[in-house]
């Protein structure tokens, strides 16, 4: 784990086998503006902690994948303006690019969902997944999150896809994977942003 930085609190919890909870940080570096996306993240956090599991928010910084942050590091993440976007198969680039002018980087989905497995980490919380874009068949445009989503048993509690997305191909991928798709209150697929 050369490359992995614990925070003291997210370390003691895995040592002592708590509760944990993954979060990402590409939606406090690219996916809300400032103040708001800060405001969001301690929210996050905060309601992980009031449900008594530890908040684990992954992201990359100074060549290091932070598992738990600081304050300090939470707020680096939210004011940077020129964070790179990191999905799974930007993660070797990202680490390996500090010292290039790059200090920060926030984790999709799929570059979560990796470091959460490799740190051991069991759940994932995040407001909504990629998948199969509109016109796929032509573009091949499918998200990393679906097959990062099959590759690691981790529990992804979320919003359903994002409502742009092609929804009945979304699930139909998800099955392929091996991925099960549990509703909670619903019988349908909901779509991220959409009230069902």
């Amino acid at each position: 784990m050369k490359y992995f930085e614990f925070s003291p609190i997210v370390c003691a919890a895995l040592d002592e086998r708590r509760a944990v909870v993954a979060l990402e940080t590409s939606l406090v570096s690219h996916g809300l503006p400032w103040p708001r996306n800060l405001e969001t993240a301690r929210a996050m956090e905060a309601a992980v902690t009031a449900e008594g599991a530890v908040p684990a928010t992954i992201g990359i910084f100074r060549g290091k994948i932070h598992v738990g942050c600081d304050a300090a590091l939470l707020e680096t993440f939210a004011r940077t303006k020129d964070a790179l976007k990191v999905s799974l198969r930007d993660l070797s680039a990202a680490v390996a690019r500090h010292g290039d002018d790059v200090e920060c980087g926030g984790t999709t989905v799929s570059a979560t969902l990796h470091c959460a497995a490799k740190a051991g980490i069991k759940v994932f919380a995040t407001g909504g997944i990629g998948g199969v874009h509109r016109g796929a068949a032509e573009t091949f445009d499918i998200s990393q999150d679906l097959a990062a989503l099959g590759r690691h048993g981790i529990a992804v509690i979320c919003s359903g896809a994002k409502s742009i997305l092609d929804l009945p191909k979304t699930l139909e991928v998800l099955e392929s994977q091996g991925v099960p798709v549990i509703g909670y209150k619903t019988g349908r697929f909901p779509a991220f942003y959409a009230r069902d």
